[in-house]
C-alpha cells in the first residue's frame, strides 16, 4: 500500500534541466565546439556516477584556458534569467493535490543543494507541501546512488515498498530502483532524448497521472 509520494525535483517539479544544457550549448558554439545530449546526459539527476563538468571538458576540446571567460558564470545567469520564469511541469500541482487528499506523505530527494531546491520551492509556492526535503548537503553521496532516497524513507518513517518516487532521468530512476521504490519516468525536452532503464511506469508528464483512480486500481489487483 503506498503510504508516500517522493519527488525529484530539477526537471521533475521544475524544467530547469532544459535552460542549464541550452545555455551550456550556446557557450560551446561560441568556442566552435557542440555539446550532445549525450556527454550532458551524464550529470543529469546526479553527478555521482561521471566527472563530466562543462568547463573542463570544453576547456580540453579547445586546448585553451578559459578561466578568464568566466563561463560557468555565464551560463548560470543565462539559465537563471529563464528558470526564474518558469512555473511547475504540467501536472506537479494536481498531483500533490490529489496526494494530499489521499492523506499521502509528500517529499523531495534531489541531487541540488538546499539553497536551490528550498529556494525555488518556496517561489513556486510548494514548500508546504512537503514534510521532509533531502538534498545533496544531508547524504555521502548524491544519484545515481540511492542515499537520498533512503534518507527520505526513514525520515518519513515508511518503508521503500510504502512509497513511490516521480523522476525524470537515468540517474534518478536508478537511485530509487537501488533503493527498492516503485518509480515512475516523466522525461522533460532533454531527459526524453536519454536512454532510461528500470521504470515501473513511464509517462509523457505528470498531467497523464490520476493519481486516485492508479492507486485505486493497484489496491484491486
Amino acid at each position: 500500500m503506498i503510504r508516500a509520494l517522493i519527488f525529484d525535483f530539477d526537471g521533475l517539479i521544475l524544467d530547469t534541466e532544459t535552460p542549464e544544457f541550452e545555455a551550456w550549448k550556446e557557450i560551446y558554439r561560441e568556442h566552435g565546439q557542440e555539446l550532445s545530449l549525450e556527454t550532458w546526459g551524464q550529470i543529469v539527476g546526479g553527478t555521482a556516477a561521471s566527472d563530466f563538468r562543462p568547463l573542463p571538458h570544453l576547456q580540453r576540446l579547445t586546448g585553451r584556458d578559459l578561466a578568464a571567460a568566466n563561463l560557468t558564470g555565464r551560463a548560470t545567469e543565462r539559465s537563471l534569467a529563464a528558470i526564474q520564469r518558469l512555473a511547475p511541469l504540467p501536472g506537479v500541482v494536481e498531483t500533490i493535490g490529489a496526494a494530499e487528499r489521499l492523506g499521502l506523505r509528500l517529499a523531495v530527494a534531489s541531487s541540488s543543494p538546499h539553497r536551490w531546491v528550498d529556494g525555488h520551492l518556496l517561489r513556486l509556492g510548494l514548500t508546504g507541501h512537503f514534510e521532509v526535503v533531502k538534498c545533496a548537503e544531508d547524504v555521502a553521496r548524491t544519484k545515481p546512488e540511492p542515499d537520498l532516497y533512503l534518507a527520505a524513507l526513514e525520515q518519513l518513517g515508511v518503508s521503500a515498498l510504502e512509497a513511490m518516487a516521480f523522476e525524470d532521468s537515468p540517474n534518478g530512476v536508478s537511485a530509487a530502483r537501488s533503493a527498492g521504490i516503485f518509480v515512475v519516468a516523466v522525461p522533460n525536452p532533454v531527459t526524453a532524448g536519454l536512454r532510461m532503464l528500470g521504470e515501473d511506469l513511464r509517462l509523457g508528464s505528470l498531467a497523464e497521472l490520476h493519481l486516485e483512480e492508479w492507486l485505486a486500481q493497484q489496491t484491486r489487483r
